[in-house]
């Protein structure tokens, strides 16, 4: 039986979830108060036999996410996360996507060029769609090439709030 701990933190975008692993890893993460929900987004090979605990914050994460809303940008840059993908591209793009920079945004173009495979556009706007760990892996911040938001899991006023929050600083 693995536990997965889980804290939800208020953001003026909304209700911040985050489930971390006994690791000590993020798992999953999103602006929902759907734990179920959002342990349904983890691979299946990282879930299997789960037990749930709720916590009040989870520490080192918890006090990265509050520096982030701060102002420190780059608080969650090397927060540990764990996701797994059965394609090696994707797995590739999310490393690739934590490097996109906070008020930097780039579209998926320029993130599959990025990621090494330049004609692979659908399989970089791929990578965003099945991102367990959105935030932490900054998928918000590609775009579509004419650098309109296109789509978001949590919607693209989280999306919209996120870019501006990194933009103002």
């Amino acid at each position: 039986m693995t536990t997965l701990d889980h804290a939800t933190t208020m953001t003026p975008a909304g209700p911040l979830t985050i489930v971390a692993g006994p690791d000590g890893r993020v798992r999953a993460t999103g602006f929902t108060a759907d734990v179920p929900g959002l342990v349904a987004l983890i691979h299946p090979s990282l879930r299997d036999r789960i037990e749930l605990r709720e916590r009040a914050d989870l520490g080192d994460i918890s006090a990265r996410v509050t520096s982030y809303l701060d102002g420190d940008l780059t608080a969650i840059d090397d927060v540990p996360v764990r996701q797994y993908s059965d394609g090696a591209f994707m797995t590739h793009a999310w490393e690739v996507m934590r490097g996109i920079k906070a008020g930097e945004p780039v579209t998926y173009t320029r993130f599959a060029e990025m990621a090494g495979r330049p004609a692979a556009i659908r399989a970089a706007a791929a990578a965003c769609a099945r991102n367990a760990v959105a935030f932490f892996v900054p998928c918000h911040r590609v775009l579509r090439v004419d650098t309109t938001l296109g789509g978001y899991r949590w919607g693209l006023e989280v999306k919209q709030w996120l870019l501006d929050h990194e933009a103002r600083r």
